[in-house]
Protein backbone atom coordinates (compact mmCIF):
# COMPACT_ATOMS: atom_id res chain seq x y z
CA UNK A 1 0.00 0.00 0.00
CA UNK A 2 1.05 3.53 -0.75
CA UNK A 3 2.70 5.82 2.56
CA UNK A 4 0.33 8.67 0.76
CA UNK A 5 -2.98 6.76 1.73
CA UNK A 6 -6.22 8.53 0.48
CA UNK A 7 -6.88 9.60 4.02
CA UNK A 8 -3.85 11.95 4.21
CA UNK A 9 -4.08 15.37 3.44
CA UNK A 10 -1.83 18.31 2.91
CA UNK A 11 -4.31 20.22 4.94
CA UNK A 12 -4.00 18.85 8.42
CA UNK A 13 -1.46 20.25 10.82
CA UNK A 14 2.06 18.58 10.66
CA UNK A 15 3.70 19.55 14.29
CA UNK A 16 7.12 20.48 13.67
CA UNK A 17 9.51 19.40 16.87
CA UNK A 18 13.25 17.92 16.28
CA UNK A 19 12.17 16.19 13.79
CA UNK A 20 8.89 15.15 12.09
CA UNK A 21 7.06 13.49 9.13
CA UNK A 22 4.45 11.12 8.57
CA UNK A 23 4.67 7.36 7.54
CA UNK A 24 2.52 4.18 7.92
CA UNK A 25 2.51 2.22 11.39
CA UNK A 26 1.36 -1.38 10.38
CA UNK A 27 -0.32 -3.92 12.84
CA UNK A 28 1.57 -7.31 13.28
CA UNK A 29 -2.17 -8.53 14.48
CA UNK A 30 -4.24 -7.50 11.90
CA UNK A 31 -1.63 -6.37 8.64
CA UNK A 32 -3.00 -3.33 8.16
CA UNK A 33 -1.55 -0.40 7.52
CA UNK A 34 -2.75 3.51 8.89
CA UNK A 35 -1.19 7.39 8.82
CA UNK A 36 0.71 8.13 11.91
CA UNK A 37 3.15 11.38 12.34
CA UNK A 38 6.03 11.16 13.79
CA UNK A 39 7.79 13.23 16.68
CA UNK A 40 11.53 12.82 16.99
CA UNK A 41 12.84 14.51 20.18
CA UNK A 42 16.60 13.20 22.07
CA UNK A 43 15.22 11.52 24.59
CA UNK A 44 11.68 9.34 22.87
CA UNK A 45 10.02 8.76 19.40
CA UNK A 46 6.13 9.91 19.69
CA UNK A 47 3.15 8.58 17.49
CA UNK A 48 0.69 10.67 16.79
CA UNK A 49 -2.63 8.88 14.91
CA UNK A 50 -5.23 11.38 13.51
CA UNK A 51 -8.34 12.54 15.26
CA UNK A 52 -11.91 14.18 15.58
CA UNK A 53 -11.47 16.56 18.99
CA UNK A 54 -14.19 18.97 19.95
CA UNK A 55 -12.72 22.15 19.65
CA UNK A 56 -15.41 23.73 22.30
CA UNK A 57 -13.85 21.20 24.84
CA UNK A 58 -17.19 19.60 25.49
CA UNK A 59 -16.32 16.47 23.30
CA UNK A 60 -16.84 13.17 25.50
CA UNK A 61 -13.67 11.06 25.76
CA UNK A 62 -15.01 8.37 23.89
CA UNK A 63 -15.64 11.07 21.11
CA UNK A 64 -19.11 9.38 19.97
CA UNK A 65 -21.23 12.55 17.91
CA UNK A 66 -24.54 12.11 16.96
CA UNK A 67 -25.11 14.03 13.16
CA UNK A 68 -28.75 14.63 12.14
CA UNK A 69 -29.12 14.52 7.93
CA UNK A 70 -31.92 15.85 6.27
CA UNK A 71 -32.66 13.70 3.25
CA UNK A 72 -32.54 15.90 0.08
CA UNK A 73 -35.62 16.02 -2.50
CA UNK A 74 -33.75 13.52 -4.84
CA UNK A 75 -33.85 10.98 -1.32
CA UNK A 76 -30.11 10.63 -1.16
CA UNK A 77 -28.18 12.00 2.15
CA UNK A 78 -24.94 12.77 0.24
CA UNK A 79 -22.18 10.42 1.71
CA UNK A 80 -21.17 6.73 0.72
CA UNK A 81 -20.22 4.05 2.74
CA UNK A 82 -17.93 1.10 3.05
CA UNK A 83 -17.55 -2.22 5.25
CA UNK A 84 -19.72 -4.30 7.17
CA UNK A 85 -19.56 -7.49 9.56
CA UNK A 86 -19.85 -9.96 7.05
CA UNK A 87 -16.16 -8.72 6.83
CA UNK A 88 -15.60 -8.35 10.36
CA UNK A 89 -14.78 -4.83 9.82
CA UNK A 90 -17.28 -1.82 11.10
CA UNK A 91 -19.31 0.30 8.31
CA UNK A 92 -17.27 3.70 7.35
CA UNK A 93 -18.24 6.72 6.43
CA UNK A 94 -15.73 6.59 2.83
CA UNK A 95 -16.91 9.74 1.24
CA UNK A 96 -19.28 12.83 1.79
CA UNK A 97 -20.69 15.01 -1.46
CA UNK A 98 -20.67 18.51 0.47
CA UNK A 99 -22.33 19.92 -2.35
CA UNK A 100 -25.03 17.62 -2.10
CA UNK A 101 -25.70 17.90 1.44
CA UNK A 102 -28.93 19.72 1.91
CA UNK A 103 -28.48 20.26 5.76
CA UNK A 104 -26.38 18.61 8.20
CA UNK A 105 -26.26 19.21 11.92
CA UNK A 106 -22.79 18.04 14.01
CA UNK A 107 -19.90 17.74 11.91
CA UNK A 108 -19.37 14.58 9.65
CA UNK A 109 -16.19 13.19 8.35
CA UNK A 110 -14.65 10.67 6.46
CA UNK A 111 -13.42 7.78 8.43
CA UNK A 112 -16.41 7.59 10.73
CA UNK A 113 -17.66 4.62 11.99
CA UNK A 114 -21.50 4.36 12.02
CA UNK A 115 -22.65 3.34 15.15
CA UNK A 116 -26.15 3.69 15.23
CA UNK A 117 -28.76 4.80 12.60
CA UNK A 118 -32.28 6.68 14.30
CA UNK A 119 -30.93 4.72 17.49
CA UNK A 120 -30.22 1.44 16.50
CA UNK A 121 -27.13 -0.13 16.71
CA UNK A 122 -25.68 -0.94 12.98
CA UNK A 123 -22.31 -2.17 14.70
CA UNK A 124 -23.16 -5.79 14.20
CA UNK A 125 -24.70 -5.29 10.81
CA UNK A 126 -23.95 -6.38 7.44
CA UNK A 127 -23.38 -3.61 4.50
CA UNK A 128 -26.60 -4.31 2.72
CA UNK A 129 -28.93 -4.39 6.29
CA UNK A 130 -27.24 -0.22 6.89
CA UNK A 131 -27.56 0.70 3.30
CA UNK A 132 -31.25 -0.49 3.94
CA UNK A 133 -31.39 1.35 6.97
CA UNK A 134 -30.58 4.60 5.71
CA UNK A 135 -32.53 3.95 2.33
CA UNK A 136 -35.70 3.96 5.06
CA UNK A 137 -35.04 6.15 7.44
CA UNK A 138 -37.44 8.95 6.72
CA UNK A 139 -36.68 12.61 6.15
CA UNK A 140 -34.78 12.94 8.88
CA UNK A 141 -31.61 10.56 9.76
CA UNK A 142 -29.66 11.06 12.95
CA UNK A 143 -26.49 8.81 13.06
CA UNK A 144 -24.15 8.18 16.02
CA UNK A 145 -20.50 8.08 14.86
CA UNK A 146 -16.91 7.79 16.07
CA UNK A 147 -13.86 8.88 14.31
CA UNK A 148 -12.10 5.83 13.56
CA UNK A 149 -8.03 6.51 13.49
CA UNK A 150 -7.03 2.82 12.53
CA UNK A 151 -9.13 2.54 8.85
CA UNK A 152 -8.37 -1.18 7.63
CA UNK A 153 -6.24 -0.83 4.87
CA UNK A 154 -8.29 -1.97 1.97
CA UNK A 155 -11.42 -0.06 2.98
CA UNK A 156 -9.45 2.78 1.95
CA UNK A 157 -9.27 1.40 -1.69
CA UNK A 158 -11.84 3.58 -4.19
CA UNK A 159 -13.98 2.26 -7.01
CA UNK A 160 -11.93 1.41 -10.17
CA UNK A 161 -8.66 0.81 -8.12
CA UNK A 162 -6.21 -1.18 -10.35
CA UNK A 163 -6.31 -4.78 -9.97
CA UNK A 164 -10.45 -4.97 -9.19
CA UNK A 165 -12.19 -6.68 -11.30
CA UNK A 166 -16.16 -5.61 -11.98
CA UNK A 167 -17.22 -7.97 -9.42
CA UNK A 168 -14.47 -6.80 -6.19
CA UNK A 169 -15.70 -3.31 -7.56
CA UNK A 170 -19.29 -3.99 -6.74
CA UNK A 171 -18.79 -5.73 -3.31
CA UNK A 172 -20.10 -4.29 -0.39
CA UNK A 173 -16.49 -3.26 0.68
CA UNK A 174 -16.59 -0.74 -1.65
CA UNK A 175 -18.60 2.53 -1.93
CA UNK A 176 -22.45 2.14 -1.78
CA UNK A 177 -23.04 5.63 -2.59
CA UNK A 178 -25.31 4.80 -5.34
CA UNK A 179 -27.43 3.31 -2.97
CA UNK A 180 -27.19 6.92 -0.84
CA UNK A 181 -26.42 10.22 -3.17
CA UNK A 182 -28.93 12.54 -4.18
CA UNK A 183 -29.03 14.70 -7.34
CA UNK A 184 -29.78 18.03 -5.61
CA UNK A 185 -26.67 20.70 -5.95
CA UNK A 186 -28.12 23.32 -3.00
CA UNK A 187 -25.15 24.31 -1.02
CA UNK A 188 -25.32 23.28 2.86
CA UNK A 189 -26.82 26.47 5.46
CA UNK A 190 -24.01 27.70 7.66
CA UNK A 191 -23.52 25.63 11.16
CA UNK A 192 -25.33 27.18 14.12
CA UNK A 193 -23.00 29.32 16.42
CA UNK A 194 -24.59 27.10 19.06
CA UNK A 195 -23.45 23.74 17.85
CA UNK A 196 -20.20 22.02 18.93
CA UNK A 197 -17.28 22.54 16.40
CA UNK A 198 -15.16 19.77 15.37
CA UNK A 199 -11.70 18.92 13.44
CA UNK A 200 -8.87 16.72 12.94
CA UNK A 201 -5.93 16.83 14.86
CA UNK A 202 -2.88 14.88 15.59
CA UNK A 203 -3.31 13.28 19.15
CA UNK A 204 -0.30 11.35 21.07
CA UNK A 205 -0.87 7.49 20.50
CA UNK A 206 1.91 5.91 21.76
CA UNK A 207 5.30 7.41 23.23
CA UNK A 208 8.99 4.92 22.98
CA UNK A 209 11.49 6.14 25.03
CA UNK A 210 14.90 5.69 23.23
CA UNK A 211 17.35 4.96 26.17
CA UNK A 212 18.14 1.54 25.75
CA UNK A 213 15.98 1.02 22.93
CA UNK A 214 16.78 -0.62 19.66
CA UNK A 215 15.68 -0.84 15.82
CA UNK A 216 15.88 -3.74 13.05
CA UNK A 217 15.07 -3.87 9.82
CA UNK A 218 14.32 -7.71 9.68
CA UNK A 219 10.90 -9.20 10.46
CA UNK A 220 10.12 -10.69 13.74
CA UNK A 221 11.36 -14.51 13.61
CA UNK A 222 13.09 -14.38 10.39
CA UNK A 223 16.14 -13.06 8.70
CA UNK A 224 14.72 -11.24 6.04
CA UNK A 225 14.68 -7.25 5.44
CA UNK A 226 12.09 -5.63 5.03
CA UNK A 227 10.64 -3.18 2.56
CA UNK A 228 11.08 0.37 2.82
CA UNK A 229 10.41 -0.21 6.96
CA UNK A 230 11.76 -0.75 10.28
CA UNK A 231 10.44 -1.73 13.58
CA UNK A 232 11.23 0.28 16.70
CA UNK A 233 11.63 -1.68 20.35
CA UNK A 234 11.03 -0.53 23.98
CA UNK A 235 13.74 -0.95 26.02
CA UNK A 236 12.27 -4.12 27.63
CA UNK A 237 11.39 -5.14 23.95
CA UNK A 238 7.76 -5.80 25.27
CA UNK A 239 6.38 -3.87 22.31
CA UNK A 240 7.64 -2.39 19.02
CA UNK A 241 6.40 -0.35 16.19
CA UNK A 242 6.75 -1.20 12.32
CA UNK A 243 7.39 2.13 10.75
CA UNK A 244 7.06 2.28 7.20
CA UNK A 245 8.24 5.08 4.56
CA UNK A 246 7.84 5.88 1.06
CA UNK A 247 11.27 5.37 -0.25
CA UNK A 248 14.62 2.93 1.23
CA UNK A 249 16.31 6.25 1.57
CA UNK A 250 13.52 7.70 3.92
CA UNK A 251 13.65 4.62 5.88
CA UNK A 252 17.19 4.64 5.74
CA UNK A 253 17.35 8.67 6.84
CA UNK A 254 14.66 8.20 10.22
CA UNK A 255 16.41 4.46 11.25
CA UNK A 256 19.65 6.58 11.34
CA UNK A 257 18.90 9.53 12.99
CA UNK A 258 16.62 7.42 15.78
CA UNK A 259 19.80 4.90 15.92
CA UNK A 260 21.91 8.59 16.69
CA UNK A 261 19.85 9.64 19.08
CA UNK A 262 19.78 5.88 20.72
CA UNK A 263 23.63 5.78 20.62
CA UNK A 264 23.79 9.62 22.40
CA UNK A 265 21.71 8.36 25.04
CA UNK A 266 23.68 4.96 25.81
CA UNK A 267 27.01 7.27 25.98
CA UNK A 268 25.07 9.64 28.47
CA UNK A 269 24.30 6.15 30.86
CA UNK A 270 28.14 5.01 30.42
CA UNK A 271 29.24 7.93 31.88
CA UNK A 272 26.59 8.09 34.51
CA UNK A 273 27.75 4.74 35.60
CA UNK A 274 31.37 5.14 35.33
CA UNK A 275 31.58 7.66 37.37
CA UNK A 276 30.33 5.76 40.25
CA UNK A 277 32.44 3.13 39.49
CA UNK A 278 35.88 2.02 40.24
CA UNK A 279 38.76 2.61 37.67
CA UNK A 280 38.69 -1.05 36.98
CA UNK A 281 35.28 -1.27 36.69
CA UNK A 282 34.43 0.88 33.46
CA UNK A 283 32.05 0.44 30.97
CA UNK A 284 34.00 0.95 27.75
CA UNK A 285 30.81 0.03 25.42
CA UNK A 286 27.05 -1.49 25.61
CA UNK A 287 24.12 -1.64 23.58
CA UNK A 288 21.57 -4.22 21.64
CA UNK A 289 22.60 -6.81 18.90
CA UNK A 290 20.86 -9.96 17.32
CA UNK A 291 22.43 -12.63 17.71
CA UNK A 292 22.06 -16.01 15.22
CA UNK A 293 21.64 -19.00 16.27
CA UNK A 294 24.21 -21.48 16.99
CA UNK A 295 25.09 -23.28 13.23
CA UNK A 296 22.32 -21.37 11.64
CA UNK A 297 19.90 -23.67 12.82
CA UNK A 298 16.74 -23.54 10.74
CA UNK A 299 14.57 -23.91 13.73
CA UNK A 300 16.04 -21.52 15.99
CA UNK A 301 15.41 -17.58 15.32
CA UNK A 302 17.15 -14.84 15.90
CA UNK A 303 17.27 -13.46 19.42
CA UNK A 304 17.61 -9.73 20.84
CA UNK A 305 20.78 -9.33 23.37
CA UNK A 306 22.09 -6.93 25.22
CA UNK A 307 26.16 -6.80 25.00
CA UNK A 308 28.75 -5.11 27.36
CA UNK A 309 32.30 -4.34 28.11
CA UNK A 310 32.76 -3.64 31.71
CA UNK A 311 35.71 -3.99 33.89
CA UNK A 312 37.25 -7.75 32.97
CA UNK A 313 34.24 -9.01 31.54
CA UNK A 314 32.51 -9.20 28.13
CA UNK A 315 28.53 -9.88 29.37
CA UNK A 316 25.59 -11.25 27.50
CA UNK A 317 22.26 -10.39 28.63
CA UNK A 318 18.81 -10.90 27.89
CA UNK A 319 17.77 -7.74 28.80
CA UNK A 320 19.58 -4.01 29.85
CA UNK A 321 20.77 -3.73 33.36
CA UNK A 322 18.93 -1.21 35.33
CA UNK A 323 20.60 -1.77 38.46
CA UNK A 324 23.94 -3.18 40.07
CA UNK A 325 22.30 -6.10 40.82
CA UNK A 326 21.53 -6.98 37.34
CA UNK A 327 24.94 -6.88 36.96
CA UNK A 328 25.78 -9.73 39.05
CA UNK A 329 22.83 -12.08 36.84
CA UNK A 330 24.03 -11.85 33.29
CA UNK A 331 22.96 -14.49 30.80
CA UNK A 332 26.75 -15.39 30.32
CA UNK A 333 30.11 -13.45 31.02
CA UNK A 334 33.71 -14.12 29.64
CA UNK A 335 37.33 -13.22 30.40
CA UNK A 336 37.93 -9.95 28.12
CA UNK A 337 41.75 -11.49 27.68
CA UNK A 338 40.54 -15.03 26.74
CA UNK A 339 37.85 -13.97 23.79
CA UNK A 340 38.83 -13.40 19.98
CA UNK A 341 36.82 -10.78 17.93
CA UNK A 342 35.83 -11.35 14.57
CA UNK A 343 34.29 -8.68 12.06
CA UNK A 344 32.90 -11.31 9.16
CA UNK A 345 31.94 -8.21 7.02
CA UNK A 346 33.16 -4.65 7.57
CA UNK A 347 32.37 -2.46 4.38
CA UNK A 348 33.44 0.72 5.57
CA UNK A 349 32.97 2.35 9.03
CA UNK A 350 30.56 4.84 7.61
CA UNK A 351 26.96 4.75 7.25
CA UNK A 352 26.95 6.06 3.63
CA UNK A 353 27.29 2.98 1.76
CA UNK A 354 24.74 1.09 3.56
CA UNK A 355 22.55 4.21 3.03
CA UNK A 356 23.08 4.08 -0.80
CA UNK A 357 22.51 0.22 -0.92
CA UNK A 358 19.38 0.96 0.89
CA UNK A 359 18.44 3.80 -1.63
CA UNK A 360 19.11 1.56 -4.48
CA UNK A 361 17.09 -1.63 -2.72
CA UNK A 362 20.20 -3.67 -3.09
CA UNK A 363 18.97 -5.86 -0.52
CA UNK A 364 19.39 -9.28 -1.68
CA UNK A 365 23.00 -9.15 -3.67
CA UNK A 366 25.64 -11.48 -4.01
CA UNK A 367 27.84 -8.88 -1.77
CA UNK A 368 25.80 -9.07 1.00
CA UNK A 369 23.02 -11.29 1.20
CA UNK A 370 20.60 -11.46 3.75
CA UNK A 371 21.73 -14.26 5.39
CA UNK A 372 24.98 -13.07 5.99
CA UNK A 373 24.66 -8.98 7.20
CA UNK A 374 27.00 -6.88 9.44
CA UNK A 375 27.87 -9.50 11.64
CA UNK A 376 30.78 -10.51 14.41
CA UNK A 377 31.58 -13.46 16.33
CA UNK A 378 32.88 -13.87 19.83
CA UNK A 379 35.16 -16.84 20.14
CA UNK A 380 35.74 -18.37 23.39
CA UNK A 381 37.27 -21.30 24.87
CA UNK A 382 36.70 -24.95 23.94
CA UNK A 383 35.73 -23.79 20.29
CA UNK A 384 32.58 -21.87 21.63
CA UNK A 385 31.40 -18.74 19.76
CA UNK A 386 28.55 -16.55 19.60
CA UNK A 387 27.83 -14.48 16.38
CA UNK A 388 25.91 -11.09 16.88
CA UNK A 389 24.59 -8.65 14.12
CA UNK A 390 24.08 -4.97 14.04
CA UNK A 391 22.26 -2.60 11.72
CA UNK A 392 24.36 0.00 10.84
CA UNK A 393 28.05 -0.28 9.28
CA UNK A 394 28.67 2.58 12.04
CA UNK A 395 27.79 -0.20 15.27
CA UNK A 396 30.50 -2.34 13.72
CA UNK A 397 32.94 -0.33 13.55
CA UNK A 398 32.02 1.17 16.98
CA UNK A 399 32.01 -2.39 18.48
CA UNK A 400 35.24 -3.78 16.96
CA UNK A 401 36.85 -0.12 18.28
CA UNK A 402 35.49 -0.51 22.01
CA UNK A 403 36.39 -4.72 22.24
CA UNK A 404 40.34 -3.44 21.13
CA UNK A 405 40.15 -0.78 23.65
CA UNK A 406 38.54 -3.38 26.61
CA UNK A 407 41.26 -6.04 25.92
CA UNK A 408 43.89 -3.25 26.07
CA UNK A 409 42.37 -1.80 29.50
CA UNK A 410 41.80 -5.21 30.45
CA UNK A 411 45.65 -6.80 29.71
CA UNK A 412 46.82 -3.63 31.24
CA UNK A 413 45.35 -3.87 34.63
CA UNK A 414 46.72 -8.13 34.94
CA UNK A 415 49.46 -7.64 33.66
CA UNK A 416 50.30 -11.10 33.62
CA UNK A 417 48.93 -14.27 33.14
CA UNK A 418 49.65 -18.01 33.65
CA UNK A 419 48.09 -21.04 32.72
CA UNK A 420 49.42 -24.86 33.66
CA UNK A 421 50.62 -27.10 31.20
CA UNK A 422 52.75 -29.98 30.25
CA UNK A 423 55.51 -30.58 28.06
CA UNK A 424 57.08 -34.19 28.10
CA UNK A 425 55.73 -35.54 31.06
CA UNK A 426 56.83 -32.63 33.56
CA UNK A 427 54.26 -30.10 34.41
CA UNK A 428 54.97 -26.54 33.88
CA UNK A 429 53.73 -22.31 34.11
CA UNK A 430 53.06 -20.64 31.11
CA UNK A 431 53.31 -17.35 31.70
CA UNK A 432 52.39 -14.14 29.54
CA UNK A 433 53.88 -10.82 30.95
CA UNK A 434 52.95 -7.69 29.53
CA UNK A 435 56.56 -6.04 29.96
CA UNK A 436 58.39 -8.87 29.92
CA UNK A 437 56.69 -11.63 27.45
CA UNK A 438 56.82 -15.42 27.58
CA UNK A 439 58.50 -17.34 30.42
CA UNK A 440 57.56 -20.97 31.47
CA UNK A 441 58.62 -22.83 34.73
CA UNK A 442 58.71 -25.75 36.82
CA UNK A 443 56.09 -26.01 38.92
CA UNK A 444 57.90 -27.78 41.34
CA UNK A 445 61.29 -26.12 41.49
CA UNK A 446 59.87 -22.67 40.50
CA UNK A 447 63.02 -22.67 37.75
CA UNK A 448 62.55 -20.76 35.02
CA UNK A 449 63.27 -22.98 32.12
CA UNK A 450 63.04 -20.32 28.83
CA UNK A 451 61.76 -16.34 28.45
CA UNK A 452 60.99 -14.63 25.48
CA UNK A 453 59.97 -11.37 24.35
CA UNK A 454 56.97 -11.16 22.57
CA UNK A 455 59.11 -9.98 19.71
CA UNK A 456 60.80 -12.99 19.41
CA UNK A 457 57.92 -15.18 18.23
CA UNK A 458 57.81 -15.71 14.71
CA UNK A 459 54.98 -17.85 14.51
CA UNK A 460 53.31 -21.14 15.75
CA UNK A 461 50.83 -23.98 15.01
CA UNK A 462 48.60 -25.80 16.41
CA UNK A 463 46.00 -29.65 16.64
CA UNK A 464 43.36 -27.57 17.29
CA UNK A 465 43.17 -29.53 20.21
CA UNK A 466 45.22 -29.07 23.29
CA UNK A 467 49.06 -29.12 21.61
CA UNK A 468 50.96 -25.82 20.20
CA UNK A 469 54.20 -25.37 19.00
CA UNK A 470 55.76 -21.93 19.53
CA UNK A 471 58.68 -20.84 17.41
CA UNK A 472 60.75 -18.08 18.87
CA UNK A 473 64.02 -16.46 17.73
CA UNK A 474 66.64 -16.63 20.23
CA UNK A 475 68.23 -13.19 20.35
CA UNK A 476 72.02 -14.81 20.70
CA UNK A 477 71.79 -17.26 17.70
CA UNK A 478 69.22 -16.15 15.51
CA UNK A 479 68.35 -19.58 15.42
CA UNK A 480 64.54 -20.64 15.43
CA UNK A 481 63.33 -22.38 18.42
CA UNK A 482 60.93 -24.62 18.71
CA UNK A 483 58.65 -25.42 22.28
CA UNK A 484 55.88 -27.63 22.34
CA UNK A 485 53.06 -27.66 25.14
CA UNK A 486 49.90 -29.22 25.79
CA UNK A 487 46.58 -27.13 27.46
CA UNK A 488 43.62 -28.39 28.97
CA UNK A 489 41.77 -25.33 26.98
CA UNK A 490 44.27 -24.46 24.31
CA UNK A 491 41.73 -22.02 22.50
CA UNK A 492 41.65 -20.09 25.39
CA UNK A 493 45.62 -20.21 26.10
CA UNK A 494 45.64 -18.62 22.13
CA UNK A 495 42.87 -16.07 22.87
CA UNK A 496 45.02 -14.90 25.69
CA UNK A 497 48.52 -14.80 23.73
CA UNK A 498 46.31 -12.80 21.02
CA UNK A 499 45.26 -10.22 23.31
CA UNK A 500 48.45 -9.87 24.78
CA UNK A 501 50.71 -9.22 21.99
CA UNK A 502 47.85 -6.99 20.49
CA UNK A 503 48.13 -4.68 23.76
CA UNK A 504 51.60 -4.48 23.38
CA UNK A 505 51.48 -3.18 19.85
CA UNK A 506 48.73 -1.14 20.42
CA UNK A 507 50.80 0.25 23.24
CA UNK A 508 53.53 1.25 21.35
CA UNK A 509 51.26 3.56 19.35
CA UNK A 510 51.07 7.04 20.35
CA UNK A 511 47.51 7.89 18.73
CA UNK A 512 46.02 4.71 20.32
CA UNK A 513 45.15 5.97 23.63
CA UNK A 514 44.57 9.06 23.03
CA UNK A 515 42.60 8.45 19.98
CA UNK A 516 39.81 6.54 21.90
CA UNK A 517 37.84 7.54 24.36
CA UNK A 518 36.96 5.53 27.05
CA UNK A 519 33.54 5.72 25.87
CA UNK A 520 33.67 5.94 22.07
CA UNK A 521 30.90 8.13 20.59
CA UNK A 522 28.88 5.79 18.12
CA UNK A 523 28.47 8.06 14.52
CA UNK A 524 25.33 8.19 12.67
Amino acid sequence: MSVTGSRRSASLPVPTPSRSGVALLCSSESGDSFDVCLRLSRDALTIQKLDVVCTDGSEPKANHRTVVLRRQVAGGLGLSIKGGAEHNVPVVISKIFKNQVADQTGKLFVGDAVLQVNGINVERCTHQEVVHLLRTAGDEVTLTVRYLSEVPSFLKLPLGSPGLDQNQASSPLFNSGFHLNGNNTAPPPSPSANEPKYEKRWLDAVCLPLRMARVSRRRAGSDKLRSNCFELFSPDVSSSSVLQFCSAAESSDWLQAIAANIGELTQESIKMLNKSSSSDDQIVHMGWVCEAPENSAPCRSSAFRFLALRGPYFYIFRRPPVGATDWGKPETTYNLYEVLFKVHKLWLAEDCWLQARLFLGLHGSPEQPDGDPLCFSILVGHGQSHTFRVELASDLATWDKSFQRAVFLEVQRVGSKSYMCSSQGSVLSFTLDFGSGFTCSDVTSKAVLWRYKFSQLKGSSDDGKTRVKLLFKNADSNQIEMKELEFANLTAVLHCIHSFIAAKVASMEPGFLCGQSLAPHISS
